[in-house]
């Protein structure tokens, strides 16, 4: 009797398919995750730029801004203060270095002292009347008036005329023998008033044109803050018997101090600045003939252009620059401690 040996059967087919088939469902699966991490890695760089765009983008919005500020303003006032340190001459150029002499020279000289008393004068001729008679207008035109856009804008029109066509006719008008002014003044038998020979008189003409200018354009300033105050107010205090004069004293004047001191740092500074108002009062445009009117900014135009002294002229100009940052400071000051109080 014979045993036999049992004999182990080959592998089967379907069992060798079976592995092919697992080993090419795990390259399939490891191919998958090769290809999806594509638009995951563009999903984390687009979230990335977002981000990007979202802290980076008012940055480049303000940027121009910063940039014709750097070279039409801090770099011409930078360098103004280094020509002001040297010997500059319009012919010959850069200088040795001197320091503060040009600054010496400058407030030695009796033609600063009469510029800046020249400048002052005039800035508080133009500028307080100017303050007064915007808040004025303004109020007449925050009533109801018929045709109230048309006040409105027409109160904006000398504001549009260019300052040398103001000085023009007002040079006529402020003529010393054939002007208006004075044939007026000689109707009711006054004597005539020498507008470019007396001091005073020139200072008051040279403001009446800043004035024409500039009240119109405050007042439309003056306009825009009246029409945000609440009318609940205005109700309440003519329920209680309040005239008009003083609703606009108690509850006008005291909800526009914010705007009213940003209308007189604005007046100051342009105050101070006045250039073409008296340089074209007169022919010569040098601020009269023992510089009756001559600002300082008329002051600055002579030490450069027809001194050619660069370097005092930028002196004249760095003083200036101070003068008007303390004005400034002392408006900030001012306008900070009355915003803390508030209207009462």
């Amino acid at each position: 009797m014979s045993v036999s040996t049992p004999v182990p059967a080959p592998p089967s087919t379907s069992a060798a398919e079976g592995g092919a088939g697992r080993a090419t469902l795990g390259a399939g699966s490891v191919a998958g995750r090769g290809q999806g991490s594509g638009p995951r890695e563009r999903s984390r760089f687009r979230l990335r730029l977002s981000r990007l765009d979202t802290t980076g983008s008012p940055y480049l919005y303000i940027a121009p801004f910063f940039i014709l500020f750097f070279v039409t303003g801090l770099f011409p006032l930078v360098y103004t203060g280094w020509v002001a340190l040297h010997d500059w001459d319009q012919i010959m150029g850069q200088g040795p270095f001197v320091g503060l002499q040009n600054f010496a020279d400058v407030l030695a000289g009796r033609s600063f002292w009469n510029a800046l008393t020249n400048t002052v004068s005039i800035f508080l001729l133009s500028s307080v009347p100017q303050v007064l008679a915007a808040l004025a207008i303004a109020g007449l035109l925050d009533h109801k008036l018929r045709a109230a856009t048309f006040w409105r804008m027409g109160v904006l029109l000398p504001y549009v005329v260019a300052p040398v066509a103001v000085a023009l006719i007002f040079s006529n008008l402020f003529a010393d023998r054939f002007g208006l002014i004075n044939t007026l003044l000689g109707t009711v038998g006054l004597d005539p008033v020498g507008w470019h020979s007396d001091r005073f008189a020139s200072h008051v003409a040279i403001a009446s044109m800043v004035n024409f200018r500039w009240t119109g354009y405050n007042a439309l300033i003056l306009l825009a803050a009246m029409q945000a105050i609440p009318r609940d107010l205005y109700e309440a205090a003519a329920i209680d018997g309040a005239g008009g004069l003083r609703r606009f004293v108690s509850i006008t004047i005291p909800m526009l101090r914010p705007t009213m001191i940003f209308v007189i740092i604005t007046s100051t500074i342009g105050g101070l600045q006045i250039f073409d108002e008296a340089k074209m009062y007169d022919q010569f445009g040098r601020g009269g003939s023992d510089g009756q009117w001559q600002t300082l900014t008329l002051y600055l135009y002579e030490l450069g252009w027809n001194r050619a002294d660069f370097g005092r002229a930028s002196a004249v100009a760095v003083l200036l620059f101070v003068l008007i940052v303390l004005i400034g400071l002392v408006n900030f000051a001012v306008s900070r401690r009355i915003a803390s109080q508030g209207p009462r």
